[in-house]
């Protein structure tokens, strides 16, 4: 640390303005002053005192009050203002009053109580002497420049005064570093407070969302009889169960998402910008509203989209649907009770900026909580709220190198408007290039084909593949497509899934059960339609289909989908894990169940250990070629078990693979698990083909 870091740090620390600080200088400080002048100047009528001194000492006190008012008050200068204000009505003041009245006894005393006060508002020693210092000192100057002119003639031992100083710092700081540890201790109890509550607040809406889908599905299944053979389901009422089962999916996996937000927002962490890439703001912003949990058809009746013109924002997508969620969340639930209420989305291109704004016809916001609506814990009448989810959303703004703000008037509109930097030409060409030059060895020779009905959809998808030289042949219907697959090995398959004579369902079927041929049974097939994804998705993979791109299509999208699936991420059919035996460690009976239930349709050789301790002996007994190790345990948890496996195991057993498994997803949690000696780290939930991919890599390693 240099000078001047330190410099600041000092400051920074030295610096506490509270609420209640501020009150306590209003409300000892000002009358304080007041009261000492009546009492020396007319009734015990000492030979000085000061009322212009007195008065300007009074309106510092009072000025802090503005701050209570409105945060933003004298912005980053408020900490300069507080502590001219500190010097002047402490060792100032209470200095020129000893001089003056030489050294009467009665402000030795106030002299040495105030080197007391100060230290409580000042706890930094640095910052604490340059206040004191610069105070005497300008009151050193004050008595020789102002009348009356006094020969100082002390009389007293100036020895005991300088012990009683002495003993006043140490006093002072002793009493002020145990009330910082306390306030330390009393925030960090409140921060876990508002932590836990966060969380379950913001946890109810996708828990929601999860019941209603489990109560839907449950209406749609037939009642059970014993020894009964159950009527069909309709067509209508399957459309529902995958319509439910894709809520309930994507409600969970918002619930994740809120999670981590509130840790990261918590731990103040950085949010990491390599993985951004450039996305169809049009496109983008539908895809959201269209997997938005709205609570009924009416509610989503009450929302619309404006578009004025597509443009490109540079982002992640998670985020900025994430952040979209949270301000049209926040105007639903500031509308209910406004039933002619609606909500605006709109897209403006513009000169400097493009724009993305939610508007709502409520009750608007009050003017002095404008200023304050992205502070981490600061609700504006959201009952229950917890105020992290702007402020996160101004990092995630920030992040995408653009901003978000407020504009609101009572009882009329509240607009928050997404500002998001222009995307230039010459931008976006130096993307494609870095993204040719990843991706061109992997697409090289690659054959594509294409089955789409609507010939304007195939176009971006040839435009998007050309640099790659791929080879790309064009199917208008799945019947057409059987054929050509019967004739020619493709790569991979872009099926649309709404298409006359065969849809994209059936021909991904009629290629499972073999019918164009057993070369092509496996073919990599990519769903590809403008129905909405949550609607979609589910029904992809029931027929067999590897993954799923929306329309329209983005180009890093498209490029980044089907590099992974030439990198054999996304693999076909059922893949042979016979020979490896994987042991289950987690002291939840349920988790090694849902573990279990992946496995086993893989034909895994599983064993179970209830703890550390317990896989640590069966380890001894069984050839395990994977570990699947609980980091939170009872006892000995995942951490210490992998440090006394790699420490005092000894043979093969020592070097066995341990996949870590826990809830925690920041890069130290992470990093301190690699460190232990894990191979590898999975989050939980676990994705099903991440986790058979893992097994894959390590277990015949």
């Amino acid at each position: 640390m240099n000078v001047a870091e330190f410099i600041r740090s000092s400051f920074s620390r030295g610096t506490q303005v509270s609420r209640f600080n501020i009150m306590a200088a209003a409300a000892l400080g000002a009358p304080a002053h007041l009261s000492f002048y009546v009492a020396y100047k007319y009734v015990f009528q000492l030979p000085y005192d000061n009322l212009a001194l007195r008065l300007v000492a009074v309106a510092f006190c009072l000025v802090g009050l503005f701050k209570l008012k409105n945060p933003d008050f004298l912005g980053k200068y408020f900490p300069v203002y507080w502590h001219s204000m500190l010097i002047f009505v402490l060792p100032f003041i209470l200095t020129v009053m000893v001089l003056k009245n030489n050294f009467h006894e009665a402000w030795i005393y106030w002299e040495i109580f105030m080197i007391f006060v100060l230290i409580s508002f000042v706890p930094n020693p640095l910052v604490f002497l340059f206040d004191l210092f610069l105070g005497v000192g300008a009151a050193i100057v004050f008595f020789f420049l102002t009348p009356p002119f006094v020969v100082l003639d002390p009389q007293f031992d100036i020895a005991p005064y300088v012990l009683l100083v002495v003993f006043s710092i140490v006093a002072g700081y002793v009493f002020s570093y145990s009330n910082r540890k306390g306030i330390v201790a009393q925030e960090k109890n409140s921060a876990f407070q508002a932590l836990a509550g966060s969380i379950a607040h913001e946890m109810r809406n996708p828990l929601g969302q999860v019941k209603f889908s489990f109560q839907s599905i449950l209406e749609e299944l037939p009642t059970y009889h014993a020894d009964k053979v159950y009527e069909c389901i309709t067509a209508q009422g399957l459309d529902n169960i995958y319509l439910r089962v894709a809520q309930g999916q994507m409600a969970v996996s918002r619930g994740g998402q809120v999670i981590d937000m509130i840790l990261d927002e918590v731990k103040d962490k950085p949010i990491d910008t390599s993985g951004f890439t450039y996305l169809s703001a049009e496109g983008i912003t539908k895809k959201a509203i269209d997997e938005y949990g709205y609570e009924s058809e009416a509610e989503r009746k009450k929302l619309s989209l404006e578009c004025s013109g597509d443009f490109l924002i540079k982002a992640d997508e998670t985020m900025y649907v994430f952040v979209l969620f949270n301000l049209i969340m926040n105007a639903f639930y500031f509308i209910k009770n406004y039933p002619d209420a609606h909500i605006t989305v709109r897209l403006e291109k513009g000169n400097s900026f493009n724009r993305i704004s939610v508007r709502d016809t409520g009750p608007g916001i009050p003017p002095e909580n404008l200023g304050r609506l992205f502070n981490a814990f600061f609700t504006s009448g959201k009952k229950g709220g917890t105020g992290l989810g702007l402020a996160y959303c101004k990092r995630v703004m920030k992040a995408f190198g653009g901003d978000i703000t407020c504009d609101s008037r009572q009882h009329e509109y509240t607009e928050f408007t997404l500002e998001f930097p222009l995307v230039s030409g010459q931008e976006l060409i130096r993307f494609r290039s870095w993204m040719v030059s990843r991706h061109r060895d992997i697409f090289e020779d690659k054959s594509i084909l294409l089955v789409d009905d609507e010939l304007p959809d195939r176009e971006p998808v040839k435009q998007y593949l050309e640099p790659f030289h791929v080879i790309i042949d064009e199917a208008g219907n799945g019947q057409e497509a059987l054929e050509m697959l019967a004739k020619k090995r493709y790569d991979v398959v872009l099926m649309n899934l709404g298409m006359p004579v065969m849809n994209g369902y059936e021909s991904t079927e009629e290629i499972r059960r073999g019918k164009a041929g057993a070369a092509m049974k496996n073919v990599p097939i990519v769903g590809h339609t403008a129905v909405p994804t949550y609607i979609a998705r589910g029904k992809t993979e029931k027929v067999g289909m590897q993954a799923f791109i929306s329309k329209p299509v983005t180009e890093s999208e498209l490029i980044n989908l089907l590099a992974s699936i030439f990198n054999g991420e996304y693999t076909v059919g059922k893949r042979d894990f016979s020979g490896i035996n994987v042991m289950l460690v987690d002291d939840s009976s349920f988790n090694r169940y849902v573990l279990k239930s992946i496995l086993e349709k893989h034909n895994i050789g599983i064993s179970e250990a209830v703890s550390g301790k317990a896989a640590i002996e069966k380890l001894k007994l069984d050839d395990i070629h994977v570990i699947l190790m609980d980091i939170q345990m009872p006892e000995l948890d995942g951490i210490e078990t992998t440090r006394l496996i790699r420490s005092s195991m000894s043979g093969s057993n020592k070097n066995v693979p341990i996949i870590g498994l826990s809830g925690e997803s920041g890069e130290e949690e992470i990093q301190k698990a690699l460190n232990a000696g894990m191979n590898d780290y999975l989050l939980k939930p676990v994705d099903s083909v991440v986790l058979l991919n893992m097994i894959e890599k390590w277990g015949k390693s």
